[in-house]
């Protein structure tokens, strides 16, 4: 299932790993990364199945690509618990 509402600790994941996508830090704030990602358009998915059908929906091709390196792609983001946030910056 792919939700534009990001909790507590997806919040968190993201402002402590931004820099993994951006040169520098976008979001200094939980609020300040909550209303960051909802104008991006971010989703969080609650699989990686998830992911890589959203992805693919998105028009990426990811046919060739292993699971290891859907999750280390820089707009994927693992929050720790089964679930990804999707941030297309």
């Amino acid at each position: 299932m792919i939700s534009e509402k990001f909790d507590k600790k997806v919040l968190e994941v993201f402002l402590r790993d931004q820099k993994k996508l951006f040169d520098e830090n976008v979001a200094e704030t939980e609020e300040e990364a909550e209303e960051f990602l909802t104008e991006l358009l971010a989703v969080v998915a609650d699989s990686l199945d998830d992911v890589k059908e959203y992805m693919d929906q998105s028009g990426m091709d990811i046919s060739g690509l292993k699971d290891e390196d859907v999750i280390s792609s820089s707009e994927v983001f693992d929050i720790g618990d089964g679930r990804f946030l999707i941030v297309y910056g």
